[in-house]
């Protein structure tokens, strides 16, 4: 007799637990005398009768469901086993920790920009986190009808309006279109809220939100990067030497070959002809200095009738003005 009973017995777990499952549920089968619940690290389980909430259990474990379950049950308190009857109930086992989730927009987006009549065509990419908060909203709106729920139906669902909320935190109060990663922080943040009203109802909460990198075409971000180049460097002929130098270090121009030796002795000719060139406008200040202060003097002897003159500031001969 007892061999038979044992048979009637079963166990109640998620067998087959995996990282990328919400929820499994344990259901259309009878809960035997004898049977027991495991709950592993990780999970919650929550007993469901006629999809009302009965019971919630959180410390993993494996418990005798006759004497360590049903008598925390709500409606259930007095129900007995019988011999060849069990208990009709469904068992919703929650994955309970935070997921990461990879986004990239699957397209660019045009973020409307001054000049440009179709828009700024950006990608972006980056993660975000999420957990199940609210039980009885999770059975609700989503484990009444399903049996299990993938992280990858969240993604799908997340990602179905982040171009539209990407678009909307971008253009709020108007961002700097060529500088979009220093406002990373105050946009991710924003959809973050945004999201979180999304997914609020199904029970789950997004934890975080972040953007990774902003990725512009090739040819704004040539740009970009030859913008912040000058703006670096502070004037474009030591621009032009920098770069020369850096294409010579990095082995672009080496090898001992013709263009090597071109672009040392193109590098020697433009430095030569700066030199130059400062030079002539250090003369050039010189000499105009020299003209301005010797315009200023007085003559030792006097223009209009020759007589020496002095310190004095008319002729004593004729009156002609020296100054």
């Amino acid at each position: 007799m007892s061999f038979f009973r044992n048979q009637l017995a079963n166990v109640v777990e998620w067998e087959e637990f995996r990282d990328d499952i919400i929820f499994y549920k344990w259901n259309n089968r009878e809960i035997k005398k004898g049977s027991r619940l495991i709950i592993r690290p990780g999970q919650d389980a929550v007993f469901l009768s006629n999809g009302r909430v009965e019971g919630m259990f959180q410390d993993d474990g494996d418990y005798d469901i006759e004497s360590e379950i049903i008598p925390f049950l709500s409606t259930l308190k007095g129900f007995k086993f019988g011999f060849n009857s069990g208990m009709r109930a469904e068992v919703l086992f929650v994955n309970t920790k935070e997921f990461t989730v990879r986004w990239g927009t699957k397209q660019a987006i045009n973020i409307p920009a001054a000049g440009m009549p179709g828009g700024m065509p950006i990608r972006a990419n980056g993660t975000f986190n999420f957990k199940v908060q609210d039980y009885i909203s999770l059975i609700d709106k989503i484990a009444g009808v399903k049996d299990q729920y993938f992280v990858e139906d969240i993604k799908t669902r997340i990602t179905s309006i982040l171009d539209q909320l990407l678009m909307k935190w971008i253009t709020r109060e108007g961002k700097d279109m060529f500088n979009l990663q220093a406002n990373a922080f105050d946009i991710a943040k924003g959809i973050q809220e945004d999201l979180d009203m999304q997914l609020i109802g199904d029970g789950m909460t997004v934890t975080g939100f972040q953007i990774m990198s902003f990725n512009y075409p090739q040819e704004v971000q040539d740009m970009i990067t030859k913008n912040a180049s000058y703006g670096m460097v502070g004037d474009v002929n030591r621009y032009q030497q920098i770069s020369m130098t850096d294409g010579m270090a990095s082995g672009k121009m080496s090898g001992g070959g013709t263009a090597s030796d071109m672009a040392g002795m193109m590098m020697g000719m433009n430095m030569a002809n700066q030199m130059m060139n400062q030079m002539n406008q250090n003369q050039q200040a010189q000499s105009s200095g020299s003209q301005s202060s010797g315009s200023g003097s007085k003559p030792n002897f006097c223009p209009n009738c020759g007589i020496k003159t002095g310190e004095a500031n008319f002729c004593p001969n004729c009156g002609q003005k020296l100054v």
